[in-house]
């Protein structure tokens, strides 16, 4: 990141000569000026020598001039915009290639430091400063280590220096071990790549030296990957001058805490509290466990891996740091862990043990002591960091970062919901509808054309059709009519009503019978 960075930075600051360059077409009279922009270019972008340097300047103009003369500005000019940016670039390391190994020769380069030089200086330099910080890491921790052990041991001790922040004091101190600790890897890192580029640098040049020789015309097939081989070396040379530097600037920043400790902890005070208490260093605790070891038999549902049984054993993840799984939640030190003693693997995760007790004690219950170990993370937060618990405090990793995102150590995880669309058919359809695969079909249609070849269309105008309009009409069509011709009606019979008298037999033997009709006529009705 720091890398990209300074690149990133060096291009803004180069973006204005590289618009008045590659902007436009110059005309003729302004191509000498153009020409001294790239030149300036050339020397900007390559940090080698100052552009105010008469004699840089000249060195740089003869070394471009001898690949790219001023004669091929207007082709240059013809280029488009990308085109000529690219070819900036290829020019500049070109140029550098050029002056590195007149350099070499003893024809120039006078204002180019001898980087490999410096860097050999440097690293060592660098790696005795933070060595001698990890010296003065390990002996405070190791003292501390040792207060804190005899404070559990002897309550009268306890009550002596309870009112010392000594846990404190000791967690602070194995978070700068820590970081020095990768300070130096880095110093070491950059030491393995410098001495990689030394040799790839003079090999290159060896081979250079041998394809020019006395040659004065050489074919640019060969030598110009060459010269862009150096130039490519040189600029990992610079990158690595730049962390370097980087590491050395924070390495004097972190001096400040060890400036704290010995206000907070004068070397007089500490060398009376430690009046009567053994101090031993981490080597000398893992040296006096070698002999141990942790036997497979006593636990039946308990995994442990051992150095002469398992693959890779020394690139396992060892959680906690490294630090004995055990001593952190039960006594608060952070002691090293010793894996000759045998590593636990418990639900995918590896711990180790500064005693085969402190063990045999874990493997016990261990969920019982990892959750002991995270209540006493929460009381110390700083912990957090040191012994790599990001996992089991998830939950307050949005709101540090929402409070102070600039500083965390984590960075957040970026989420976001996407979904693409892939067309059918990308390219425009390609099939051609008057193809036919049929012979004969082919042949109608030519004598088709053929027929038509000789055809003639006539077209004729009559005097009564001649500047005759269209007329129409509009008719009211019938519209439906109805009619009723009959008309229901109704009417009440009359009912009849017709006595007879007479009928029974009476005095007489003859019967005299009347017939009465009071039916009403059917007017009255």
């Amino acid at each position: 990141e720091l890398l990209s960075e300074q690149h990133r930075v060096l291009e803004e600051r180069l973006a204005p000569v590289v618009r008045e360059i590659t902007d436009g077409r110059p005309r003729v009279q302004e191509m000498e000026n153009v020409y001294r922009k790239i030149v300036s270019y050339v020397l900007l972008s390559s940090g080698l020598g100052s552009p105010t340097d008469i004699q840089v300047v000249r060195e740089v103009t003869a070394a471009l001039q001898s690949i790219f003369p001023q004669t091929e500005m207007i082709t240059f000019t013809s280029l488009s915009k990308k085109n000529k940016e690219q070819q900036l670039k290829n020019l500049a390391m070109l140029v550098t290639g050029i002056r590195l190994y007149n350099k070499e020769c003893g024809k120039g380069g006078s204002s180019i430091d001898d980087l490999p030089a410096i860097l050999n200086e440097a690293i060592p330099s660098a790696t005795r400063t933070v060595d001698e910080g990890l010296h003065t890491c390990h002996t405070l921790a190791h003292r501390y280590a040792a207060l804190l052990e005899s404070m559990q041991e002897d309550q009268h001790r306890y009550t002596q220096l309870s009112s010392f922040k000594l846990k404190e004091a000791l967690f602070n101190v194995r978070q700068h071990e820590a970081f020095l600790c990768i300070l130096l890897s880095d110093a070491i890192t950059s030491a393995q790549e410098v001495e990689k580029m030394n040799v790839q640098f003079a090999a290159t040049m060896e081979q250079l030296k041998n394809t020019v020789q006395n040659r004065t015309s050489i074919d640019t097939k060969e030598v110009f990957p060459l010269f862009v081989a150096l130039s490519n070396l040189w600029t990992g040379f610079q990158d690595e001058i730049l962390l370097l530097s980087f590491l050395t600037n924070m390495t004097n920043s972190l001096q400040q805490f060890s400036e704290i400790q010995s206000q907070l902890f004068p070397e007089e005070l500490l060398t009376s509290l430690l009046e009567g208490v053994t101090v031993k260093s981490d080597e000398e605790r893992i040296r006096e466990t070698m002999g141990t070891r942790v036997n497979v038999s006593d636990f039946k549902n308990q995994e442990w891996l051992f150095p002469e049984t398992t693959d890779n054993f020394d690139q396992l993840l060892i959680q906690y740091h490294g630090f004995c799984a055990h001593a952190i939640g039960v006594k608060g030190l952070t002691l090293p862990g010793n894996p000759a003693i045998g590593i636990l693997k418990h639900r995918e995760r590896c711990y180790v043990f500064s005693s085969k007790e402190a063990a045999y004690i874990f493997a016990q219950d261990p969920d019982k002591f990892i959750q002991l170990n995270v209540e006493k993370v929460k009381e110390h937060a700083e912990l957090i960091q040191l012994l790599e618990l990001h996992h089991q405090f998830e939950y307050l990793a949005p709101y540090a970062q929402a409070r102070n995102a600039d500083k965390f150590l984590m960075k957040p995880t970026t989420k976001c919901d996407n979904s693409t669309q892939t067309d059918t058919h990308i390219l425009p359809p390609t099939i051609v509808t008057s193809y036919e695969w049929n012979e004969w079909e082919l042949r109608r249609k030519a004598i088709k054309l053929a027929n038509l070849r000789r055809k003639l269309t006539h077209a004729m105008q009559t005097d009564l059709s001649q500047m005759r309009r269209e007329n129409s009409t509009q008719v009211y069509l019938p519209k439906d009519v109805s009619t009723q011709t009959k008309r229901d009606n109704s009417s009440n019979v009359p009912r009849p009503q017709i006595f007879l008298e007479g009928l029974r037999e009476g005095s007489s033997h003859t019967t005299h019978m009347v017939k009465v009709d009071l039916t009403r006529p059917v007017d009255e009705t």
